[in-house]
């Protein structure tokens, strides 16, 4: 594997590890949370800036209904990320307090809760498309055992769908709820756990959908699109 690969796979991994602190906001305290969204903008710059030959060929090419979800999904992840990042600043009671912005917190704060939870749902599906990459190595990792890979993924799936409900996670995205509430006496790993088991359940989504969209890419038989 060269460097580059690496640093991708480092800096991808790091963005899923801030994506799931981002979701604790107040258990993990305001400062912690401004620093984790701040660095997770600079990783989004940095995943873009490795990936630079994707923008390249944008235009180029066939879109077929794979590669057209695919960067619709990535527009939209995009969108979601200049939202969180300008609503962010604008809420920071600790790292931009220099800044001179005045007024509209109570639209900053709406916005802000409402890309949270949709960034985090879109995230998890862009990584469900590229996670055959990461199969071929946990099928490795698991030797003969590989057989086991896609219980475990829709055992994973069918716990996130129960703390997606418990978590009103569809109540947030529909913007039902406008403030984000925490059991404080919760331990946290419980809540992170949670919150995992539903990013595996729209990881598991992205990946099952990506290989329906890839075989309906193909071309038929007979030379026919």
């Amino acid at each position: 594997m060269g460097r580059k690969q690496t640093l991708k796979i480092t800096v991808d991994a790091l963005m899923t590890l801030a994506l799931l602190m981002l979701m604790a906001y107040e258990l993990i305290g305001q400062t912690t949370h401004e620093i984790t969204g701040t660095a997770m903008l600079l990783l989004f710059v940095a995943h873009h800036l490795l990936n630079r030959s994707w923008h390249k060929n944008l235009f180029r090419g066939r879109y077929s209904p794979y590669r057209v979800f695919q960067t619709a999904l990535a527009a939209a992840i995009f969108l979601l990320m200049v939202v969180q990042g300008v609503s962010g600043v604008m809420l920071s009671r600790h790292l931009f307090t220099f800044l001179p912005i005045q007024g509209g917190a109570y639209w900053a704060r709406g916005l802000h809760m409402l890309g949270a939870y949709w960034n985090f749902v879109l995230m998890s599906l862009h990584l469900g498309l590229h996670w055959s990459m990461v199969l071929p190595p946990l099928g490795k990792a698991f030797r003969g055992k590989a057989v086991l890979l896609p219980v475990a993924g829709a055992a994973v799936a069918l716990f996130g769908v129960t703390a997606f409900l418990r978590r009103e996670v569809g109540a947030y995205l529909l913007g039902q709820i406008q403030f984000a509430f925490f059991d404080f006496e919760e331990p946290l790993v419980l809540f992170f756990l949670d919150y995992l088991a539903i990013m595996g359940l729209f990881v598991w989504t992205g990946h099952y959908l990506g290989l329906l969209l890839r075989k309906l890419s193909r071309p038929r038989k007979g030379g026919q699109k």
